[in-house]
């Protein structure tokens, strides 16, 4: 089975990063992504998608990213439900990003912004592809 997905869009604010009571860095952002064709109007309409970094990928993500930056995402779909205070099964999807690449320029110097972070993968020599 496979479940992941690919984004690249604009963060709508800044990431929020916090920990959790065991010392994990944890980091909530959304991203704005327009969609590829037009409405009705003649409009481009957005998805805002919710995502969570954990760990360094969090760490990175809230030292490196801000309102308006362009970045790509790699990671996983989740779903998860919870009961509402008023008593109402909710349901959430969320991206969980196992590695986040910062798209926008890291200063108005002109210097490209290509700084990512995420779990790496090592591969042995061996491997006959």
């Amino acid at each position: 089975m496979l479940n992941r997905v690919i984004l690249i869009g604009r963060l709508t604010k800044d990431p929020e990063l916090r920990y959790t009571p065991t010392g994990v860095a944890v980091t909530n952002f959304t991203l704005a992504i327009d969609r590829n064709f037009k409405n009705a109007q003649g409009e481009r309409e957005t998805d805002f998608i919710p995502c969570i970094a954990y760990r360094q990928t969090a760490e990175f993500t809230a030292n490196y990213l801000a309102k308006g930056k362009m970045a790509a995402v790699d990671g996983r779909i989740q779903v998860r439900s919870y009961t509402a205070q008023d008593g109402q099964k909710r349901w959430v999807t969320e991206i969980i990003a196992e590695h986040v690449h910062l798209l926008s320029p890291k200063d108005s110097g002109g210097q490209n912004g290509e700084h990512s972070f995420g779990h790496e993968v090592n591969l042995d020599d061996d491997i006959p592809f």
